[in-house]
């Protein structure tokens, strides 16, 4: 197996929603207020609606539950959803509650696996493709993503 780079994601997001301490951990929703896809064959903006509702745990983990649409350049909408987990470093933590900094690419581990849907025949292949992804925490907070498409050789 190997990894190709298909394409990169930033998601802007508001403030949280602490719904607070659960059995599981502490809820957070984490709205999606814009942001953009890029890459050779996906292009586009963040539609609105999508969201994060992470669950922070007291091992200095988030579990994230992503679920986001894009609007693509050629007028398809794609539907993307992940699951992941995320190490909340101080760095991190930081860059999510408004410092300047940023965490880099591997600072961290911050992995997703990303699901996407369309319906546009143009992009059928996204349906049958597994995707992984690494993120990093900009300021704003913005969340960069590198994803990768799995393939057999």
């Amino acid at each position: 197996m190997k990894l190709i780079p298909e394409f990169s994601y930033t998601a802007e997001l508001a403030a949280p929603q602490v719904v607070g301490p659960g059995p599981y951990g502490v809820r957070q929703v984490l709205p999606v207020t814009g942001g953009t896809v890029t890459g050779d064959r996906l292009s586009g903006t963040a539609a609105i609606g999508g969201g994060d509702w992470l669950l922070a745990g007291d091992d200095g983990f988030g579990r994230l539950d992503v679920r986001a649409q894009f609007n693509t350049d050629d007028g398809a909408v794609i539907y993307m959803s992940y699951q992941g987990l995320v190490e909340v470093t101080e760095a991190a933590a930081a860059a999510l509650t408004g410092a300047d900094s940023s965490t880099n690419f591997g600072d961290h581990y911050f992995v997703t696996t990303p699901r996407l849907e369309c319906g546009d025949a143009r992009y059928g292949w996204v349906n049958q493709t597994i995707f992984v992804g690494q993120g990093r925490v900009t300021p704003g907070p913005v969340i960069e993503f590198q994803v990768f498409r799995v393939a057999l050789q």
